[in-house]
Parts: C-alpha cells; sequence; structure tokens
C-alpha cells in the first residue's frame, strides 16, 4: 500500500470532519495532531487537539457522546482527514446532533476576522524598537529603556510576582491584564539586549521538536 502524506500547518494540525457513515451528514470539524490520529486508530474513538487549551481532548469526555470511527481518509491533497464516524449522541455542544444547524443567508450573516496574537506581539515589538530609536521625553518605554536593562529586569520581577499573585487568588480579570504586562515588559526586555523575539520562537520551535 503506497504511503500517503499528511499535511500538516505550521502549528503540527491538520483539519478532522467527522461524517456520520449511515447518513453522510457531515457532524463536525476539529484540528488533529499527529498523536490524535494515532490514539484516534489505536482506540476506535475521536481525539482530537484543542488549539485553545493546547493539548488533546477525546471527543465526549465530559458529555460521554462519543464518536466511533470506522475509518479515515486522507483528501487528495493531504492537508484534510475525513472521519467516518458513527456518533453515540449529540456532536454538538449546544445539544444539537450536529454542528452544523444554522443555515446561513445574506441578510443574517455577521463576520468576524480572528485577529492572530503573534501578530500582535510584532507590533508591539515594532512599537518598542521605534520608542527605543526616537526615545521620544513622554514615553514610558523609552524613560525606562532609558534606565538600562537592570531596570527592565527588575520590572519583570515586579510583574510575574504581580501575576503569580493574581493566578493564587484566582482573580481571572487582574491574571490575563498581570500577564500582559509580564508579556510587554519581557519585549523590553529583549530590546534592552537587542534580542529579537524571532530568537526565542525559533528556540521555542526548536524545543516542540
Amino acid at each position: 500500500m503506497p504511503k500517503v502524506t499528511i499535511k500538516l500547518n505550521e502549528k503540527g494540525l491538520v483539519p478532522a470532519i467527522a461524517q456520520d457513515a449511515r447518513t453522510g451528514e457531515v457532524l463536525m470539524l476539529a484540528y488533529m495532531s499527529k498523536d490524535s490520529l494515532e490514539r484516534t486508530m489505536d482506540s476506535g474513538e475521536a481525539w482530537f487537539y484543542s488549539r485553545s487549551r493546547q493539548e488533546l481532548w477525546h471527543k465526549g469526555e465530559t458529555s460521554g457522546n462519543n464518536i466511533k470511527v470506522h475509518s479515515i481518509a486522507a483528501d487528495c491533497d493531504g492537508d484534510t482527514l475525513l472521519l467516518r464516524s458513527e456518533p453515540t449522541g449529540p456532536v454538538c455542544h449546544t445539544g444539537a446532533k450536529t454542528c452544523f444547524f444554522r443555515d446561513l443567508e445574506k441578510e443574517n450573516m455577521d463576520f468576524q476576522q480572528a485577529q492572530d496574537s503573534i501578530h500582535v506581539l510584532e507590533e508591539l515589538t515594532q512599537v518598542i524598537q521605534e520608542r527605543k530609536a526616537t526615545m521620544p521625553a513622554d514615553s514610558y518605554v523609552a524613560g525606562l529603556l532609558k534606565e538600562g536593562p537592570d531596570r527592565v529586569a527588575q520590572k519583570i520581577v515586579e510583574e510575574a510576582g504581580e501575576t503569580a499573585i493574581a493566578a493564587v487568588k484566582n482573580d481571572r480579570e487582574a491574571l490575563v491584564k498581570e500577564t500582559a504586562d509580564l508579556w510587554f515588559h519581557s519585549l523590553m526586555l529583549l530590546a534592552s539586549r537587542d534580542i529579537s523575539p524571532n530568537e526565542v520562537w525559533e528556540e521555542l520551535k526548536r524545543r516542540r521538536r
């Protein structure tokens, strides 16, 4: 049997469509990693990869509505999978039989474009570099960078402590805000030592491999 090449995206994932093997109805679309695909094949039940939680998840682990997988096929380009399946209950988290239950017409459409988080960090990096180059008198970034890496590092310690406290207190809003502060000052610390965030991305990619 010839090998089938599965093309993973830059995050190591491939979209997978679950289809009811009896009716042909499309049930849901999710993403699979190499590990979740292999676990699906080994167990006979659908395993996916949660992009929000960044972990494997067994479909139905909370609701009890599993998806039994009869067979898996790749499309002609190898960049999408089709799971011919048998659902044991409603598939959608809303309780609907399938996730595709809302009919579209021009009059009822609304659009929301996702913002790439990496782009936000890139924009922040550009702002920091611009402030570093021009050193405007009224800029917080310029003022802190002017004090030097030691002062920026001190801010990192302060922000890390506040982030940890928010987590311990289970203060969701504070944790989000303090983490944003921590990440922002981390970018400033890199800039103070003339290090590009790209070096950090590459290190993370190296560790992932």
